[in-house]
């Protein structure tokens, strides 16, 4: 049986941008289904906030075409524009007005009427937990209640498609958790994000599918499990009871042709063995088997997005901001 690919919200062939003699996006294809959150990660300068840019119709693209809900960008902007919302990693929110009046400012530009937009601001007041901050001046908020205002902001005229450009930055990892159940739900209720950010674990946790852009190329696309795949790393540790367990398992895998590169620490009682594919642990386990010895812990390691990011732009980053688990995820 098969099944209907879900209707593109955003496709793009050949997208192509230069600045002067510097090409920032150099034949970029990119198809993003409705209801989805797709992310595009890369480095400094890799081009991502001029993706934005061409494809919610800010600038012309060089070459190539775009479509966006359906509309060319280059042929119907002013359809792409009633289709989507834009929030920058700079926040659009007016500080000298309070919140729900950056609410019914942004109604009054829609269009909506003066009923209309105080029911709308009001209700997003509600729905993004400021309805008390609302009557205060956006200039008291917090990072994460500007934030949040900002997106609401961009909900006013319902859009379809959401361009979030780097939303976080800035951030606490309690505010960037908070936003990011916003954006879950809002995906949930049918509308497409396309997000660009330089948190990795952010584009893990969020996106089902990842892109990264290196040199104005697409150098990798999948999900987060498929990136992962693309780099080597991944492990398994096994750690023994007791000294005469680790050589016994050290003696047995030493000799197994399959199995090679182990490394062994004597302190911590360990073995680090090399794949983490099922064929591969079921051939550790068997040669431990017949060895007669056995792990106290096992513990399979793989991958993660900061080893892709590396091992694909050989880029490590300029700075470090924690996610929400404390590690760090490169900038």
């Amino acid at each position: 049986m098969t099944t209907n690919p879900r209707p593109l919200a955003i496709e793009a062939a050949g997208l192509r941008r230069s600045y002067g003699g510097t090409v920032v996006l150099d034949g970029i294809d990119l198809a993003v289904p409705r209801g989805s959150i797709f992310a595009l990660l890369g480095p400094n300068g890799a081009g991502k906030t001029t993706m934005v840019k061409i494809l919610s119709t800010l600038i012309a693209a060089g070459g190539g075409t775009a479509r966006v809900a359906g509309h060319d960008v280059a042929a119907e902007p002013d359809a792409v524009r009633a289709a989507i919302g834009v929030t920058g990693q700079y926040s659009a929110v007016d500080g000298l007005l309070t919140g729900e009046e950056n609410l019914i400012l942004m109604a009054d530009l829609h269009h909506l009427g003066r009923a209309e937009g105080r029911r709308r601001a009001a209700a997003l007041l509600e729905r993004f937990d400021l309805a008390e901050a609302g009557r205060g001046t956006a200039a008291t908020y917090s990072g994460g209640m500007r934030r949040r205002l900002d997106l609401a902001m961009t909900l006013v005229g319902e859009p379809e498609i959401i361009f979030l450009d780097e939303p976080t930055t800035g951030l606490d990892p309690r505010s960037r958790r908070g936003l990011w159940q916003i954006i879950r739900n809002l995906v949930a209720g049918g509308v497409t994000i396309f997000l660009t950010t330089q948190y990795l674990a952010e584009a893990d946790r969020l996106a089902d599918r990842i892109a990264v852009l290196d040199g104005g190329r697409l150098v990798a696309e999948g999900t987060a499990a498929e990136l992962k795949r693309l780099v080597p790393g991944g492990h398994v540790l096994l750690r023994f009871a007791g000294p005469a367990e680790l050589e016994a398992a050290a003696r047995a895998l030493g000799a197994e042709r399959s199995l090679h590169e182990i490394r062994r620490d004597d302190e911590a009682l360990t073995l680090q063995v090399p794949g983490t594919g099922t064929r591969s642990l079921r051939t550790l386990l068997d040669v431990l088997d017949r060895a007669g010895t056995e792990a106290a812990e096992l513990s399979v390691h793989t991958p993660d997005l900061d080893d892709v990011f590396l091992a694909l732009t050989g880029t490590a980053g300029t700075g470090t901001a924690p996610d929400d688990s404390g590690k760090a995820a490169a900038r």
